[in-house]
This record gives structure tokens, sequence and C-alpha cells, in this order.
């Protein structure tokens, strides 16, 4: 045995009209999208009007709308105003062609945010006056409507709280947003808010125009958009200003001349934030509250070719015009290089023309590889800091990894280019470049290396001495990678509860333990007059001290130790630079 479902009419009107849609705004969309269809449905050549009386006009209170469009006959108005969820009838009664905006009748059910009551007086050529009346509590009546042309008349009679909804001037606002690319003469009260133009066929200066009043800024460039699968046409405008890459600007999107929304998201790819969009379609497909797109393999194929564009333009501009390339870089870098991770073309195009910072300057990657050889670079802006001053005093060319993308993008040039090498450096690398000691100075000077090692055994340091530029440093504090590995893996250790700190216990026997180095420069003058002190004491102050304002140089973090050592050795220096008795 089956049986039907129980369905509560009102409960449905109320689900699909105050549910399925976000604003009440999108009532005038609707009935434009119901009077454009009725037009269409006549064939081409048909000079369509659309004709909107608000309240200001109407002097009831009510909102009507016109077209001489096809009009409905009897039979029409039960299976397209009267029937919610089927679509074979209405298809077989010849509104469900290729050409129409949206389900023709559907919309109706959104006027019942602002209206209690809907009207729709409609004759169809060759056929009797019909008049549906529908109410928010799920009634409906048909009866003869009185003798007028072919087309159909909707009027709104508002809910209380919905009056404003009406008026004029909102109405006029709804319409032009909604309608003024229609391709059918639209008015409200008497004027015209269809255009007769589309943005993207204007005049580049206009364009510009068109982008400021409805955008909100003056574009870098325009580039024209044009997916025939998707019947696709349109332009992106670049913007300006820098943008955060995560946000998600929405895009202008029309179907069939109407707008979809303002805020359409996924049209482009997550790396095209710079660019915000104002196109039309024919193919694309709305989701059922017609404010969003749907999101299937034509949207994905669309999105594939719009970015195909825009990589293009990109091209095209490093060929013809490379200081606007220049200019658009520095303006969207983040982009341009979230892209280069995946395309080999931009990847090059980022080659070529991104200046990246490096210890010798702001040079491309392509000039710095033609002048090193190896594209050595430094994996963060601290390590960089660090190392870039006597990097370059070794002629050690260095690039900053540290900005977003671009320790990745050198790695990736290098994995795509057998011709291109990159290795990261080690700061411990460069102590190999530093000058070694005379044995007679080595030997001198190995009383005041010991004592200095007793004052730093206790933080784990390793003092050495070297001669390396630039003299103007005295020291500096070196960290390999497997000794800053070794520090988080003891941390982590220490901070681990006695399960876990037995596997690390067990674990840490496998771990490289390379001590930080202390370097002191020995064509330091200060660094001589240290190391010819007699007073052992006073020596080794300085020595920590020295460790001390080498950690803060090298940006590196400050334990609790550290932190005790640089207060002691202050004070300490202070009082031997403040000799005397204590006066009372």
């Amino acid at each position: 045995m089956s049986n039907t479902f129980q369905v509560d009419l009102r409960g449905i009107v109320d689900l699909l009209s105050h549910h399925l849609y976000a604003s009440p705004r999108v009532y005038v969309r609707e009935l434009l999208q119901n009077a454009v269809d009725a037009i269409t449905a006549i064939g081409p050549g048909h000079d369509g009007v659309v004709t909107i009386a608000s309240s200001d006009t109407t002097g009831d209170g009510t909102l009507r709308i016109d077209d001489n469009g096809i009009g409905l006959t009897e039979a029409q108005v039960h299976e397209l105003l009267a029937t919610i969820g089927r679509s074979s009838k209405r298809d077989e009664l010849g509104f469900a062609r290729h050409e129409f905006l949206g389900q023709f009748g559907i919309g109706l059910l959104s006027c019942f945010l602002v209206a209690d009551e809907i009207r729709v007086h409609t004759r169809r050529e060759g056929a009797a006056p019909v008049l549906w009346t529908g109410y928010s509590d799920g009634r409906y009546a048909v009866r003869a409507g009185d003798d007028r042309e072919p087309g159909t008349t909707v009027t709104l009679l508002p809910r209380r709280g919905a009056e404003h909804f009406l008026t004029g001037s909102t109405v006029a606002e709804l319409a032009t947003t909604y309608g003024s690319l229609l391709p059918v003469a639209v008015s409200v009260d008497g004027r015209a808010v269809t255009t007769g133009t589309v943005p993207w066929e204007l005049p580049p200066e206009s364009r510009m125009a068109y982008a400021q009043r409805t955008l909100g800024f003056r574009p870098f460039d325009v580039i024209e958009l044009n997916v025939p699968s998707a019947g696709l046409t349109g332009a992106a405008f670049v913007l300006p200003t820098p943008v955060n890459p995560a946000s998600r600007g929405g895009h202008r999107v029309y179907l069939k001349r109407m707008l979809l929304s303002e805020s359409i998201e996924g049209l482009l790819p997550e790396w095209a934030f710079f660019a915000r969009c104002v196109v039309d379609s024919t193919e694309l497909r709305p989701t059922a509250s017609r404010e969003a797109l749907y999101d299937d393999g034509m949207l994905a194929e669309t999105r594939e070719a719009i970015a195909d564009q825009l990589r293009g333009w990109l091209v095209r501009l490093s060929a013809t015009d490379p200081r606007r390339l220049a200019e658009f870089l520095s303006i969207h870098h983040l982009g341009v290089k979230a892209l280069a991770l995946h395309d080999d073309e931009m990847l090059r195009l980022v080659e070529q023309w991104y200046p990246m910072q490096t210890n010798m300057g702001e040079v491309t990657l392509a000039d710095f590889r033609a002048r090193h050889g190896v594209l050595r670079y430094a994996a963060t802006a601290d390590e960089f800091r660090q190392l870039a001053g006597v990097a370059a005093a070794q002629d050690v060319g260095l690039i900053n990894g540290g900005y977003v993308y671009d320790a990745e993008l050198i790695q990736r040039l290098a994995a795509t280019d057998p011709e291109v090498r990159a290795e990261r450096l080690d700061p411990t690398d460069l102590t190999t470049r530093f000058n070694g000691l005379d044995p007679e100075t080595e030997l001198l000077l190995r009383p005041f290396l010991a004592a200095a090692q007793r004052r730093l055994d206790r933080l784990g340091c390793e003092v050495v001495v070297r001669a390396f530029d630039p003299v103007t440093m005295p020291a500096l504090y070196l960290v390999s990678r497997a000794a800053a590995f070794h520090d988080e893996f003891t941390a982590g250790r220490d901070q681990a509860d006695d399960l876990w700190g037995g596997v690390l216990d067990a674990l840490s026997r496998t771990v490289p333990a390379d001590r930080p180095q202390l370097v002191l420069n020995h064509r330091n003058p200060l660094i001589r007059r240290i190391a010819a002190l007699g007073d052992a004491d006073l020596a080794g102050l300085a020595v920590e001290s020295l460790y001390g304002q080498a950690l803060l140089l090298g940006h590196h973090p400050i334990r609790p130790a550290d932190a005790a050592l640089l207060t002691t050795s202050f004070l300490g220096l202070l009082d031997r630079a403040v000799p005397g008795e204590e006066t009372r």
C-alpha cells in the first residue's frame, strides 16, 4: 500500500519565499525575469517593453509591473503559477527553452517576502484574459479577467512592515542593479533603467569609469574575457592596490544579461585574487535561489579558461611592456608567485622579472644566477638578517627566502631545470670561508680560549677564533641546522610526559648534538684587546657580553639562561668600570 505526502502548502510557500532567498530585494529580479521570459517566448523581432509603477505612482500602496510578452491561458496559469516542483507540463507549454532566464512562475514565490497578496492579470493572443490571485497562506483563486492587450500585469499588495520595498527609490535602485543590461526596455515610474550596452564593450576610458563607479576603484588594467563554451563574455578589472591573498573577493556575474549577484565566488582560481570580474554567461547554471553559481564541470572549465586568459595577459606584458609588468609585480607579486608554484610559464616569468631581496641588493633570480652560478638562499628572514652582511663580506651571494613563496620558488626552479643549482645556506658553512690563524697566534690565544670556553660551556656554546670581514663585527653566533633541530628536540623532550619523555630519550641518542658556535673575529681590534687582557675575570665578562650581543644582533631566541647571563655580565662590567668604595 502506498500513500501520498501530506503537504502544508502554506508552509511550503513560507519555506521557499523566506528561506530560499537571502534578501527580500530579490523580488524585483524575479519579477523582471518572468517579464523578460514572457517577452522572449514570442520570438526574435519583438520589441519587448517592461514598465514598473512603484507605490509612489500607483497611489494605493501597491506595485505594478507590466510586460508585452506572450501572456498565459487559464490552463497555463494553473500549471505554471499553482504547481510547485513539476517540470513536465512546463516543458510542454513552451517555457523551458534555453533562452529563458528562470523558472517561469516559481519566482513569484519570492514576492511573498514583501507581499501578502499577488495578482497576475494575463492574456495570451487568441485566448480570454485571466486573473490569478495568490495569498501568502497558500490559497489561490482564478477567475476571468478584464479585457486587455496580450501580455501580463503583476500587482503586489504589500505586507505590513515591507511597504518601503515597493517605493520608487527602492524599486528604481533594484531594477537598475539587476536589470540595467537587459536587452529589453525597462522603466520605473517612467524613467528608463536599461542602458543597452555592456561595460566590457565600452571604449577603454569608459570601462575605467564604469569600474570606478560600480566596483569602487580605477583599475590597473582591464583584461577582456571570452569563454565560448560557457557563452561567457566580460572583463577582469585588475586591482590597483595590494590585497590580502586570503580574501575572497566576489565577482559581478550576469546570466543572459540579468544580474545573478555582485559577490559570486569560485569564478576565478584562488591565485587570481588581484582581479574582480564582470561577466555575462548563457551556459553557467545558477543555484535554486539564483544567487550563486552551481559548482559543476562547466564552472570548472570556465574557471580554467579564465585562468589561461589572465596568464596570457601576464605573458604579453612581459614581452611588450616590461616596465608595466614590473609595476604590476610590485603590487600583486603574491598572486603571480602562487601561480608560479604550479605553472612553468609563470615560473619563468618570475625568474626573469621579479626582483628578490639579496645581500647584493634587489635582483631577479636570472641575474643572480648569472652572477653567482648557484641560487644560495636563507630559508627565513631572521636567518637572512643574521648572515647577509657576513656572507657579502666573503663575496657569497645570499637570497632572502623568508618571504612568502620565495624559498619554494627557488626549490621548484631547481627541480624543473637541471641547469639550475639551488642550496640552502647552512650558517656554519660560512666558517669554512673564514681565515684561520697562524700557529703562533693560536698558541698565544689558547689560555684565553680555554677561559672563554669555561664561561660558555654551561650554555652549550663552543667558542672559536677566526679572521673574517667585516672588521667592524666583533663576534658572530652561528647555529647549524642540525644544532637548531637538536635544541627543538630537547625542548620538546623536556615538555613531554613520562611516557613520551622515555621515547624521546631513546630517540635523542640518534639526534646529532652539534653545538652552536660563538665565532670571535680576530681582525676586530676589540677582540684582540680582550684576548690580551691579563685579567681572566674581566675577559670572561667581556666574552659573555659579546655572546649576548651576538644573540641580539642575530635575532636569535633568548632563553632564560641567556637572559640571566646578559644581566650578570652587564652588571659585572659596570662594577669593573666604576671602581672605588661605596660612599654613604
